[in-house]
């Protein structure tokens, strides 16, 4: 369940970015911006790997209206128990956090006070990117592996626990576009009540407080509603058997297309 924070605060953005290891576009980094309220935003980068990270994130954050970036590394468990770290978080507006592989950020971070404090942070308002495979990690289902497949099958994905900022959605993040349904598939079957997410490279989600979200990029989104899901075949498949799954719903979401998840329904400009 995502932080209940300190009560006086609305929620911040979580905002998944697909690929992105080392850039953002202009156009993300501007909207970026415009959520951050006050007149002077700040923003911290997290890299979190067991390896140097070379990227453009902050001075891409700084060239589209950012006041401050701080950048901290976060190599093993003991440096994000490190207090020092939490410090570099107080008073930020965003947070981003970087890394390659969903488990080994995860297996860096989870449990430790620095999760805890973004949970927290994000409950009382601050906003929180995940981009390449920390776009993975903000959800509570963190869909961390699987296998390249089209279809569902009942050992196709890889789970494990996320940060947990939210759980209405689950994300698959991965640049290669071959896979994803497949995983998407598969883990919603396990888990009927979220929603699957695939994001294409350099495509941002930005998911409101009360989980309207929207699309910012150049490519494009695959969303799967599973909420009228009327039957899975999961509970009875063996290893490696194809799943049945009857009434799915997806939509394919493009720059501005937006998704309410309350009312499980997908718009745009010229559609409502």
């Amino acid at each position: 369940m995502p932080s209940q924070g300190s009560g006086n605060f609305e929620r911040g953005y979580i905002i998944p970015i697909g690929g992105c290891e080392n850039s953002i576009s202009p156009q993300v980094a501007e909207k970026l911006r415009s959520i951050c309220l006050n007149a002077s935003a700040k923003a911290v980068v997290l890299n979190i790997c067991d390896q140097p990270l070379e990227h453009k994130l902050s001075n891409q954050l700084l060239e589209n209206g950012f006041d401050e970036c701080d950048i901290q590394s976060i190599n093993n468990r003991q440096q994000a128990n490190n207090p020092l770290i939490l410090q570099h978080l107080a008073g930020v507006d965003l947070i981003v956090l970087v890394g390659q592989r969903p488990l080994q950020v995860s297996t860096i971070i989870g449990g430790t006070p620095i999760a805890k404090q973004i949970r927290k942070l994000n409950a009382d308002g601050t906003h929180v990117v995940g981009t390449f495979g920390a776009a993975a990690l903000l959800s509570e289902h963190m869909i961390a592996g699987g296998q390249e497949a089209t279809i569902p099958k009942q050992d196709g994905v890889t789970m494990a626990p996320g940060l947990g900022l939210t759980n209405r959605f689950m994300v698959d993040y991965h640049f290669k576009q071959q896979g994803r349904l497949g995983r998407l598939l598969t883990a919603l079957s396990y888990n009927p009540f979220t929603i699957g997410v695939g994001i294409d490279d350099g495509t941002a989600l930005f998911i409101s407080p009360n989980d309207d979200l929207e699309v910012f990029g150049n490519g494009a989104a695959t969303l799967i509603d599973p909420s009228n899901l009327q039957y899975s075949s999961m509970g009875s498949a063996g290893s490696g058997d194809p799943i049945s799954l009857f009434g799915l719903q997806m939509h394919i979401l493009a720059q501005g297309a937006r998704f309410k998840a309350g009312e499980k329904k997908a718009y745009d400009e010229h559609w409502a």
